[in-house]
């Protein structure tokens, strides 16, 4: 099928809405010609009048972006024409309010940073797992259920059960888990992050190092939290995540928490009686 048709049959699938509408978006693949290609994701930016961020790297694509409905297809549909970029699944959210204060298009040396030149997620990582399935998958007494996330992420919410990543950053990662998860090679390793791009890598570098069957939650606690309903869910708390918003809650609204302006920690809103 033709890209152009195929990103304008895809665009008809974007949610309308009134409010402003979120897009948040990854996808290992191998890209060229970076400064060029961002050059005209910043002008498609623009003239969209978007908020967000999005960085691009040799290994592919990561990115939220907000606006109206119609401005925030009009960038999809330029993302979708990319040869790279034809089956990105985006995930979508609302708000009322903007969630960014700026738009930032930044290249860099990786998506998201592990700092493990030799992986390569776009040809080697754990198996998907449906959000519809996750709930068996992490049921099972015999899987180890990781939090990829880091310590103040995990702090607000997580899956029942789950063993949670002491980090700060994410590229202390592969450092944690030697000196973690050595003796549970053997285990059915369940990695779970914000929206899928860190377990994705994370998968990966276990993987490689050994691990043999490891799988991840598809599209990650956010598409989660759109698919399964509250009371069917195994999630507890909120979601950290990465703009104004500061936490989501299971209906993807903006949760409770707000992030000190002093030590840049989310702590929770204290609501009053009066």
């Amino acid at each position: 099928m033709d890209r152009k048709l195929d990103a304008k049959l895809k665009i008809s699938k974007v949610p309308q809405t009134s409010d402003f509408l979120v897009a948040s978006f990854y996808k290992f693949s191998t890209f060229q010609n970076l400064s060029e290609y961002r050059l005209a994701l910043v002008r498609i930016c623009s003239d969209a009048n978007m908020l967000g961020t999005i960085i691009l790297a040799d290994e592919g694509i990561n990115g939220t972006i907000s606006g109206t409905d119609k401005n925030v297809s009009k960038v999809l549909q330029f993302l979708w024409e990319t040869e790279a970029l034809i089956d990105m699944r985006p995930k979508f959210a609302f708000a009322k309010t903007a969630i960014f204060k700026s738009m930032r298009v930044r290249i860099r040396d990786e998506i998201v940073a592990l700092k493990k030149d030799d992986l390569n997620p776009s040809q080697e990582t754990g198996k998907f797992i449906q959000p519809e399935k996750w709930n068996d998958i992490i049921s099972d007494p015999n899987t180890v259920v990781i939090d990829t996330r880091n310590f103040y992420e995990h702090s607000l919410g997580t899956f029942k059960g789950s063993i949670k990543a002491e980090t700060q950053y994410f590229r202390q990662f592969p450092h944690w888990v030697q000196n973690n998860l050595k003796i549970l090679k053997n285990k059915r390793i369940a990695m779970f992050c914000t929206g899928g791009v860190r377990c994705e890598k994370a998968s990966s570098f276990l993987l490689q190092n050994g691990y043999e069957d490891v799988v991840q939650l598809d599209g990650g606690i956010l598409k989660y939290l759109e698919k399964i309903k509250e009371k069917s869910s195994l999630w507890q708390g909120e979601c950290f995540v990465f703009d104004n918003r500061v936490t989501v809650n299971h209906l993807l609204d903006k949760g409770d928490y707000y992030l000190d302006p002093l030590n840049r920690i989310p702590q929770k809103n204290i609501k009053s009686d009066d």
